[in-house]
């Protein structure tokens, strides 16, 4: 498939709204392992609690209870006691830890682990985090995690109340911070690999099938449903080495996939995103908008000389309604993505206009594809 994506951006009185618009012709083919994954190969997602020290007065308040008494806990481990009250330190921290380990990655290697504020911090920057065991779901422990934050910006606040901010302040990365402890282990199947399709599509797993079949020379490949199909491993390639060589082979395919018709339509931004397959049956179309501006002149009225009164200022407002001429416009039978966009552009309308249009050709049955607002 091979799409162009153009862009209308159009200013109105309120806000800049954008359109976008895929124009696609026939579909190109995707490699397999862009579009499904074999099945038990996943990521594992690990969590810690930590605490970051060494912050230029910007860490939790004494009213942050978590940061303060888990500095009074770890300073128990060297042998340090302090009073509860008399804990003031302002350059410390709570934040929770989290990292993302991926199969295969064996103990020793290191990986990029995230750290985000708990407490009332007004910046991590410059912060230093104290080794943090970071486990899974079940509570093992997977990786240790500690160094040098890097948040990517700053936030600066003047005695005199004046903020400098770049970036978000509260969350950062310790590149290559977290120490694999040990590597979560994934035996590849030995007579029958499962892949699961990031989106089901029973025309698409079928393709695959075929593809799969057409390859190998022999009726390997079966689907068991729309996201997922079986294919058994030829015996030559039942040996570790033949298994990396088979998921190799199979991977590359080049698979074309089969999309619905769907419109995507982002309110908030004014965004629209036309899929492949879209249809609109013959409508005629007529959309006229409705302007409203309001004004405000500042009048000064002044006291008479020698006079009590006081200069004050007495805004004069005025208000303008003006209603577009609205035209009756006829929309054959469309069957591709350019000849919708040239009809709705032919009415002048605004990409929030265009919005209220496809809502209006959905419901009226004209639009042949599924609309999602987001």
């Amino acid at each position: 498939m091979r799409s162009t994506v153009f862009a209308l951006i159009t200013k109105s009185l309120l806000s800049i709204s954008i359109l976008v618009a895929v124009f696609s012709h026939p579909a190109q083919a995707v490699r397999l392992k862009d579009l499904a994954q074999i099945d038990g190969i996943r990521t594992t997602h690990l969590i810690g609690y930590g605490l970051i020290v060494g912050l230029n007065g910007t860490g939790d308040s004494r009213q942050s209870l978590m940061a303060n008494q888990s500095l009074r806990n770890m300073l128990k481990h060297f042998g340090v006691t302090l009073p509860a009250k008399r804990m003031r330190v302002r350059n410390v921290a709570a934040v929770m830890v989290t990292a993302n380990l991926h199969p295969f990655v064996q103990g020793g290697a290191r990986i990029d682990v995230q750290v985000s504020s708990m407490g009332d911090a007004s910046s991590l920057e410059g912060g230093t985090l104290l080794l943090t065991p970071l486990i899974d779901g079940e509570g093992e422990v997977y990786v240790k995690a500690q160094g040098a934050i890097s948040i990517g910006g700053f936030n600066i606040r003047t005695i005199g109340g004046e903020q400098v901010r770049k970036n978000y302040a509260l969350v950062g990365r310790i590149p290559t911070g977290g120490a694999v402890a040990k590597g979560i282990g994934v035996d590849l199947p030995n007579d029958t690999l499962r892949i699961n399709l990031y989106q089901p599509d029973f025309t698409t797993v079928h393709r695959i099938a075929t593809l799969i079949d057409q390859q190998f020379g022999g009726k390997i490949a079966t689907p068991k449903d729309a996201g997922q199909l079986a294919v058994a491993i030829p015996p030559e390639f039942q040996n570790p080495a033949g298994r990396i060589e088979f998921i190799s082979r199979i991977e590359t395919l080049d698979v074309v996939p089969d999309q619905v018709a769907r419109v995507v339509v982002n309110e908030r931004t004014g965004t629209i995103v036309v899929g492949t397959n879209v249809t609109i049956s013959e409508v005629a179309i007529a959309h006229g908008n409705l302007v409203v501006e309001i004004s405000a002149l500042p009048i000064i009225s002044q006291p008479t000389p020698f006079s009590e009164g006081q200069t004050v200022v007495v805004p004069q407002t005025s208000t303008q309604v003006t209603t577009e001429t609205s035209q009756l416009f006829t929309i054959q039978e469309s069957v591709n993505i350019q000849d919708i966009a040239t009809a709705l552009n032919a009415l002048g309308v605004t990409p929030r206009d265009l919005i209220a249009i496809f809502q209006a050709l959905k419901v009226a049955g004209a639009m042949h594809a599924e609309l999602v607002i987001m």
